[in-house]
């Protein structure tokens, strides 16, 4: 028996790994509140915990009061006071809060920030985490010799996810949380941090301002374009980044154009899910990401809006280095000979969205420290073209001035 000898065309093989979520279903289209309760009985749970954010805690009959309606004697507590950027105050004020209402499922509903902060609160119910300094230890990129790994119980708490923004936070095991003594962005990860089960349910974003689904969903299109040209993308990552890309070109628009459109949302709805699972799968996040960390963290300024404003600006620096894969960017958008950033421009101008620093108070004198604190980001050095100082870092930001 003579087996095959490699070509050498077979030199360049790509190698590498595809994660797969720790996830067991995404239900799409159903009420959130029917498929709420489908999922909790399914999984045996007698004490359901919501948590929220305050706008949506304050609606008469929203996503959040229908499904507590739903849930009925299952529903044991709601904590809804987290906000923005996800401070690891309001982490540690839920985490306490279903501890002591004897929580065996979490239901985080909301955007971005709510998601995150719940995934986190696992970690801290785990870890009997107290205090928001308790939760230094076990963020990444801690020093070696300071650090200390999440460990989930043998039949850990988990977490649904009813997404109300197109965050998409809800897709992936990372919390992003803010620590307010340093204004610094950081993150948590656990296998288990992703959620056993996401609904995505056009009805439940009715409730959410345009504006924000609008921002949200160009950091949908930022998750879409950074994974396909991230150095480390794959083929399988590659189709499912321009998937997503597609959809939300197509249904951003379609969703200004009629707001009560529940088809458009939920087109987005599946934009912003093959958007980010590229990056969930291994493909990483770029400049526009590391930089839009500092912007947020330290001015205050939503995740969504940093794409809106950074991702034009990347992607024409990262022109010269890989202009022709950005091609494909523009293929997935219907239009092949204009350059990407100027087509991701118009769309977020068209959403009526900011699209430069000048728009949220952003000026030049601020530029140094806003480079000082991007490049402590490994998005900088994951960029197509890597950035490494803060000359580089100062050149994008006045391109997007």
């Amino acid at each position: 028996m003579t087996g095959i000898t490699a070509s050498s065309a077979g030199a360049d093989v790509p190698t590498g790994v595809f994660q797969v979520q720790a996830q067991e279903q995404i239900v799409f289209g159903k009420p959130a509140e029917v498929a709420v309760l489908e999922l909790a009985r399914q999984r045996g749970a007698r004490r359901v915990f919501l948590t929220s954010g305050r706008t949506l805690g304050g609606l008469q009959n929203g996503p959040l009061q229908r499904i507590a309606a739903s849930l009925g004697e299952l529903h044991c507590g709601t904590f809804a006071a987290i906000t923005a950027h996800s401070p690891r105050e309001d982490v540690i004020a839920g985490a306490q809060a279903a501890r002591a209402a004897g929580a065996d499922l979490l239901v985080a509903v909301g955007g971005g920030s709510v998601i995150d902060a719940t995934k986190a609160m696992l970690g801290a119910i785990w870890m009997n985490m107290d205090s928001p300094a308790a939760m230094e230890p076990y963020r990444t990129g801690v020093p070696a010799d300071q650090a200390r790994r999440i460990e989930a119980p043998a039949a850990p708490l988990r977490l649904i996810a009813v997404s109300t923004t197109l965050s998409a936070s809800e897709f992936t095991p990372i919390a992003g949380v803010t620590d307010s003594a340093t204004h610094t962005k950081q993150s948590f990860t656990h296998r288990l941090f992703a959620p056993v089960a996401v609904v995505l349910d056009p009805r439940a974003t009715l409730d959410t301002p345009l504006d924000l689904l609008f921002n949200t969903g160009i950091r949908a299109v930022d998750h879409a374009a950074e994974s396909f040209c991230s150095p480390f993308a794959n083929p399988a990552t590659e189709a499912l980044a321009l998937q997503g890309l597609k959809l939300l070109y197509r249904g951003l628009p379609a969703m200004q154009a009629d707001p009560a459109d529940l088809n458009a949302r939920m087109t987005a709805q599946f934009g912003m899910w093959q958007a980010i699972a590229g990056f969930a799968g291994g493909a990483r996040m770029g400049a526009s990401h590391g930089i839009g960390y500092a912007l947020g963290a330290t001015f205050g300024i939503a995740h969504g809006h940093t794409s809106c404003i950074m991702l034009p600006a990347v992607l024409q620096y990262n022109a010269a280095h890989n202009a022709v894969r950005q091609r494909e960017l523009s293929i997935a958008m219907g239009q092949p000979d204009i350059p990407a950033h100027r087509l991701i421009g118009d769309l977020i101008r068209g959403l009526k969205q900011p699209s430069r620093l000048a728009d949220v108070k952003i000026g030049a004198e601020h530029f140094e420290e806003i480079a000082r604190r991007a490049l402590v980001y490994p998005n900088l050095r994951d960029n197509p073209t890597p950035l490494t100082t803060t000359d580089q870092v100062v050149e994008v930001l006045r391109l997007a001035a």
